[in-house]
């Protein structure tokens, strides 16, 4: 049994867990694969939003700008559930929301309205990434087998297995080694959205546009 390590992931765990008791629409991981390039496209869109809340263009954004964010998205937070948010997602440890981070910070957002009781307080007002959004909650919710609100290596090899890939030991083990950061044997849904940024390369967008923007100096 695993314990959550931060309130934050307690409460991603019981919204997980309440969102799983109402079962997937994901059939395989193929399926989960073959939705990588909508997936991609439907998150890089969120760029503009990121742009928008980073007020001084320093490729971040800082606890200020998320404090306005979350208020133009009418996002009802307390400061500790921001700070826990800021805290969570700002991997790096820099006191800024890279790109890749900020999509992540959405998509918990998005998990933890979707768990509010009062209707008005679920939507964020942007129903075309809420979709991508679900989507990735659905792939989670495939994946915990168990409902506990984490995913497990056996779960993991489980799920590929599934998908009848010849090397599928080999390739679930891979996928999981990238999603398990913390190596403790289980997989939160704050680490698997950081993987499946990675893997659809959200996270080397800034890598692309540091080089532009070097090439538009020479």
């Amino acid at each position: 049994m695993c314990v959550p390590e931060t309130k934050l992931e307690a409460k991603m765990v019981e919204a997980m867990q309440r969102r799983a008791s109402k079962g997937t629409a994901v059939k395989s991981f193929n399926s989960i694969i073959l939705k990588f390039p909508k997936i991609d496209q439907s998150l890089r869109k969120c760029k503009a939003i990121f742009e928008q809340f980073d007020e001084d263009s320093n490729g971040a954004i800082d606890h200020g700008e998320l404090k306005k964010c979350f208020h133009k998205l009418e996002v009802s937070f307390t400061e500790e559930e921001i700070n826990d948010l800021f805290k969570a997602c700002d991997i790096n440890e820099d006191m800024g929301i890279k790109f890749n981070e900020f999509v992540v910070l959405l998509c918990l957002v998005y998990l933890l309205k979707a768990n509010a009781t009062a209707p008005e307080a679920k939507s964020m007002g942007m129903p075309n990434l809420e979709a991508t959004f679900e989507t990735l909650v659905d792939a989670f919710v495939f994946l915990d087998k168990n409902k506990d609100g984490y995913v497990s290596k056996n779960e993991m090899v489980q799920a590929i297995n599934e998908s009848g890939e010849r090397s599928s030991g080999r390739i679930a083990m891979k996928r999981f080694e990238e999603m398990d950061w913390d190596k403790n044997g289980m997989v939160t849904f704050k680490e698997f959205l950081f993987a499946f940024t990675s893997w659809v390369g959200i996270d080397d967008m800034e890598d692309e546009e540091g080089e532009e923007e070097e090439g538009r100096v020479v």
